[in-house]
């Protein structure tokens, strides 16, 4: 091939590397190993022309003896190549699938599909032995080009495969039920020779389909395709060989039901015609791709129903919609439209929707009741969806599914062909491997190939240390030696966490597992506690491990951002473990409330600050005004993280003690509060800024109150639905709001995705980003832009003043994010941040109005003023995190034995709560003014 050809003469002469002659240098041998894992592996990585090319450029080439593999051993030795059974000479080492163990040959290169890249448990001893033996492993999977698409597979020939396989299966399906149909002339793909002679077999199906040979009574065959892939188009390439007509999925349905039975029809499918947003019905593919839990698919109502087969070549991801749950399959399952008079000879279809080929056979993934692969010796199964089960006869009512997971393996002398000619473009560069070598120093490698390198002189290469951390076996070991009084599963390690490991490592009969994405946050967090196992996890991306981890655990604390909470959730109550959150209790959380009663699982929210401390010690007040008979007016609450006064040394008074998108975020959202009886209802954008109003309590720290969310939706759980006055506010120094609206005019605040801060898009400046947002040319001068965006806040020197303090009139760069306000959280965190021996302070104030049998009305006022540790736990850290440490402890003991979703808004919970955070140094002081 020219590739080789094209270095011909260098290869005989001189070392890739450094050019010196190869004699004196690395000598390249190399080795085709037998494949021995399966009793149909007869594949080989390259044909006898692949080693021709080699043993022509002067390349030695072993290839061990196999009578299983397709290809003859003399044709390899025709090539060139030497066939014996000891490889141990050899360089690099070559095959298909993974070696046993004890075969492989220390310090050598070996390339293979190792399936160990997701720390999958039954390779790790291998990959071990691979370790231990200093061997570099070269895996093909990890072979992918810039755009990340693998550039060495078969997947064409298992889509190749897989087609022919699914018509043979269908031509049994259709006999079963009583039909002979032209599908029987289809065999198995590896009956055949090679895809020519199966080809020919569905040229001979599809001509008699064309005469009309079709029985009348099960109407129009349609198949649909998923999936945009080679695996797909392989697929496609067999069923065009059919008299076939493509059409749109929405135009699936009236050929299904009066199409010509004289062609077969089919349609493929993309995201775009089955997934919907569950609010609206729309699809938005950049939303989705980001939040794919937010959809649904509508492929069991749409589309389904108008199939005959199913070819998928798609494989499903965590939290993203199904093609088919085993709901769906029951209703697919019913009777099928009677298209002739039914009869012994002519009998109608049970349903419709027949069969299932899974060429991604990705069990239990987008077709859920696909919960484990079939074989080439046992190729279909029935799906029986009224009993969900699955059995081996191909009679009665049920889903045909196959599901192949060695699908090239049938037709092994193309798919040989095929992937060698993938593969030959990198080889050359494979060849000047040298394992006995530090890979650090290897530098004939691309990309495509160091990439792709696993482990290397003993140990994971850097990009796949991952592996190591991601193994549930040693975490589950030092897991289970975890004594029997409490295992803690604390998934984050940002802010807040400190507190809660410090609250529980105390107890040296309870076991924390912290479990986080930020290895050097993590590192550091556990570092001086005894009894906690750090754990790497990308909850968002590795739900299997973060199964294991629930499933391993008496209860979960989850510190994470909100949004992660109900994926943390699901497993808790799949798992039946309780869990505690710091964070307000979203609706899709409380939608799960009848579940978690139904398993017995206590999942217990807003036990931080605010919320929770807020909460608490108003239902502390509410509960004893009805206890003597009183009605509550009124409810206002105010609570805020800020600087201590002493380091509010810049032009916002504001640092950032918590996530600072989060912080900027608080202060678009919408707010509505009930005020002397009136609804006050603000709108999303920044409209709550304007009602900032100063705090008269504790004038010294000079305060403004804003509005917060929701303050009415508390009248209900709090059993104050007499108030008139219902208002929850964050606390700010006076200035802060009037401060900020001059970010939201320039539109800094905006969450939306920003092209110009997309990953590809060119590098700005913020001179330039602000320039682009005020509608000036971005090569206007400074003093242009500074008087644009002067007019644009309003001529107000304070906000100007802000804006220069912050640096947005420079030609610095700006980090990109997916929005404007992620690159401005970026930008100001290292500005607004708390240096070395500064405090941070706490501040909450709760006022309840209690109207007195009497008629006396009576105002009960709650303070807290905390302040951080320097050198220690912030104040914010430690209001959050010792009432949650507490909340978690109280289940662990048994005293909240409550089930379901809820807040800490009963006595049983909140007094033992308040109470104990005074040991934590969190105390609150009351007050009383009566009217």
């Amino acid at each position: 091939m020219y590739w080789l050809l094209r270095h011909k003469s260098r290869a005989l002469s001189l070392c890739l590397r450094c050019g010196h002659p190869r004699d004196q240098h690395h000598i390249a041998i190399l080795a085709l190993r037998r494949e021995d894992i399966n009793v149909w592996e007869r594949r080989a990585p390259l044909a006898p022309r692949h080693i021709k090319e080699l043993t022509s450029a002067g390349y030695k080439v072993l290839v061990q003896p196999s009578n299983r593999r397709a290809i003859h051993e003399q044709h390899y030795r025709q090539a060139g190549a030497i066939i014996q059974e000891d490889i141990s000479e050899a360089t690099i080492i070559i095959g298909v699938k993974t070696p046993p163990v004890e075969k492989l040959i220390p310090r050598k290169t070996y390339a293979f599909f190792s399936h160990t890249i997701k720390a999958q448990e039954a390779n790790m001893p291998l990959l071990d032995a691979i370790i231990e033996k200093e061997i570099r492993l070269i895996d093909y999977e990890k072979m992918v080009d810039s755009k990340g698409t693998r550039v060495v597979a078969f997947g064409q020939w298992a889509g190749v495969a897989g087609m022919i396989n699914i018509l043979h299966g269908l031509g049994l399906r259709f006999l079963a039920l009583g039909h002979h149909t032209p599908f029987m002339h289809i065999g198995m793909s590896h009956n055949y020779r090679n895809s020519a002679q199966a080809v020919q077999a569905v040229r001979d199906c599809g001509y008699e389909i064309s005469l009309g040979l079709m029985p009348k009574s099960i109407g129009p065959v349609t198949f649909v395709f998923t999936g945009t892939g080679n695996v797909s188009k392989g697929a496609q390439e067999i069923f065009n060989e059919l008299p076939c007509e493509f059409v749109e999925p929405h135009e699936l349905r009236d050929v299904f039901r009066s199409g010509d039975q004289n062609k077969i029809y089919s349609t493929v499918l993309s995201r775009h015609h089955h997934l919907v947003r569950k609010s609206d019905g729309k699809y938005d593919p950049v939303e989705y791709q980001h939040h794919p839990k937010l959809y649904t698919s509508r492929f069991s109502t749409d589309i389904a129903p108008y199939t005959t087969c199913l070819v998928n070549g798609i494989y499903w991801e965590p939290d993203t919609p199904r093609l088919l749950t085993r709901t769906d399959a029951q209703s697919l399952l019913g009777p099928a439209k009677i298209l002739d008079p039914a009869s012994d000879g002519c009998p109608d279809l049970p349903h419709r929707f027949l069969a299932i080929c899974d060429i991604s056979a990705d069990t239990g993934g987008s077709i859920e009741f696909m919960t484990e692969c079939t074989t080439i010796d046992m190729p279909f199964c029935m799906y029986d969806a009224e009993k969900q089960s699955i059995h081996d006869s191909l009679e009665g009512n049920g889903i045909l599914m196959c599901s192949i997971d060695n699908l090239p393996a049938q037709l092994p002398i193309e798919a040989t062909e095929y992937f060698g000619d993938k593969l030959c473009p990198y080889l050359w560069e494979m060849l000047a491997s040298d394992a006995t070598q530090p890979f650090e120093k290897e530098n004939s490698f691309t990309p495509v190939v160091r990439n792709a390198v696993i482990a290397s002189n003993g140990a994971l290469t850097p990009k796949f240390k991952y592996i190591q951390k991601m193994r549930g076996k040693r975490e589950s070991a030092q897991i289970r030696t975890m004594s029997p009084k409490g295992r803690v599963l604390m998934l984050g390690a940002g802010y807040v966490s400190g507190p809660v490991l410090e609250y529980f490592t105390r107890d040296t009969d309870i076991e924390v597992t912290v479990a986080a994405i930020q290895t050097d946050q993590l590192e550091k967090l556990v570092a001086n506690h005894n009894h906690t196992t750090p754990v790497t996890l990308d909850v968002q991306n590795e739900r299997g491990k973060l199964s294991e981890l629930v499933k391993s655990h008496d209860i979960v604390i989850s510190l994470l951002p909100g949004n992660f909470h109900p994926m943390v959730m699901e497993e808790c109550i799949k798992q039946k473990v309780n869990m505690v959150t710091a964070s307000y209790q979203s609706p899709e959380m409380t939608e799960m409330h009848q579940s978690a009663l139904d398993v017995g699982v206590t999942i217990l929210n807003e036990v931080g600050l605010d919320p929770g401390l807020d909460h608490m010690l108003a239902m502390n007040r509410i509960d004893d005004a009805k206890a003597q008979g009183s009605t509550v007016e009124s409810y206002q609450s105010f609570c805020g993280g800020i600087p201590a006064p002493e380091c509010s040394d810049n032009p916002l008074g504001y640092k950032f003690s918590w996530s600072p998108s989060g912080a900027l975020i608080n202060t678009i959202r919408p707010a509505v509060f009930l005020m002397n009886g009136e609804v006050v209802d603000i709108a999303a954008g920044g409209a709550a800024l304007d009602y900032a109003r100063p705090m008269s309590f504790f004038p010294g720290f000079n305060l403004e109150g804003l509005p917060n969310r929701n303050s009415i939706k508390y009248a209900k759980p709090f059993g104050i639905e007499s108030a008139s006055t219902l208002l929850r506010g964050s606390l700010r120094y006076r200035g802060y709001a009037n401060t900020v609206k001059g970010f939201h005019k320039i539109g800094l605040i905006n969450p939306d995705p920003c092209p110009l801060l997309s990953p590809d898009a060119p590098p700005i400046t913020w001179r330039e980003l602000m320039c682009t947002l005020v509608g000036i040319p971005t090569s206007s001068s400074v003093q242009s832009l500074e008087e644009v965006v002067y007019e644009k806040i309003e001529r107000d020197e304070h906000r100007m003043n802000t804006l220069n303090w912050l640096g947005l009139f420079k030609d610095e760069p700006v980090e990109k994010g997916h929005s404007l306000l992620e690159s401005f959280a970026k930008h100001i965190e290292p500005k607004l941040s708390y240096a070395p021996g500064e405090r941070d302070l706490v501040v909450l104030r709760n006022d309840v109005g209690i109207r007195h049998p009497s008629g006396q009305l009576e105002i009960k006022h709650d303070s807290l003023v905390v302040y951080g540790d320097v050198g220690g736990f912030s104040a914010m850290a430690k209001t959050v995190g010792y009432p949650c440490a507490i909340a978690a402890e109280m289940i662990l003991d048994g005293e909240i034995t409550n089930k379901g979703v809820f807040g800490p808004l009963t006595r049983d919970i909140y007094r033992p709560i308040l109470d104990r955070i005074k040991t934590e140094g969190i105390v609150y002081t009351s007050t009383t003014t009566c009217t």
